[in-house]
């Protein structure tokens, strides 16, 4: 979805002056909510386990004096269940605060559970981009474009890279390709000053206008 009059009020107040939007989009609902899946199975796997232990129990000998320190235990073993199903819950209110946008200076990314976070990627970060497309995306004719700026994140499985993604969208590949060609632009720009800089250049203050 490309829809700028439904531009966020947070992407408008961050807006420069002499910046422009050029598109606008949210993520499909399902594709979406499948990043949520994984764990959704394993909670429904342990609480179908976990009942099925309790019932056995239960009806082989009772828990006689000990039934309030064995509920309790029940509740708290049985966590991965309940919370994968409150993350889904989570995920369908995190969908509805979820925009992205990229304009003629960055990348903006609009998302939140119960307040809005907003974040930016200027183009001179990026450093690698790409478009993963999933067998349920591709169902939905929709893909995730991911940002790659250098960072990283480190823990006791190792390293890995840290991207910043607009998920589930439509049109993946050609959102791919405008930002990737609006990234060079500005990054050739910034670097290699064109024909409309003034001689004396006191630096990157011309407006960028895409190719047609």
């Amino acid at each position: 979805m490309n829809n700028l009059d439904l531009l966020p009020s947070e992407f408008e107040s961050l807006k420069d002056n002499d910046e422009t939007i050029y598109w606008v989009g949210s993520p499909k609902l399902v594709p979406f909510l499948a990043q949520g899946i994984p764990f959704l199975i394993i909670g429904l796997l342990w609480g179908a386990f976990d009942y099925f232990f309790f019932l056995q129990f239960a009806f082989i000998g009772g828990f006689g004096g000990a039934g309030t320190f064995i509920l309790i235990f029940m509740l708290f073993h049985m966590f991965p269940f309940y919370g994968s199903i409150l993350n889904m819950i989570r995920l369908v209110l995190v969908h509805k605060n979820t925009k992205y946008a990229y304009t003629s200076k960055r990348l903006m990314y609009r998302s939140g559970f119960f307040g809005i976070d907003v974040k930016v990627v200027d183009y001179d970060k990026i450093q690698n981009i790409e478009v993963n497309v999933g067998p349920l995306e591709n169902m939905y004719k929709v893909g995730t474009v991911s940002v790659f700026c250098g960072e990283y994140s480190s823990g006791k499985n190792g390293t890995r890279s840290i991207t910043s993604d607009f998920k589930a969208i439509e049109d993946p590949y050609g959102v791919f390709k405008a930002i990737k060609q609006v990234s060079l632009d500005i990054k050739t720009d910034m670097n290699f000053p064109n024909q409309l800089r003034p001689e004396d250049n006191p630096g990157y203050t011309t407006k960028y206008t895409p190719k047609e």
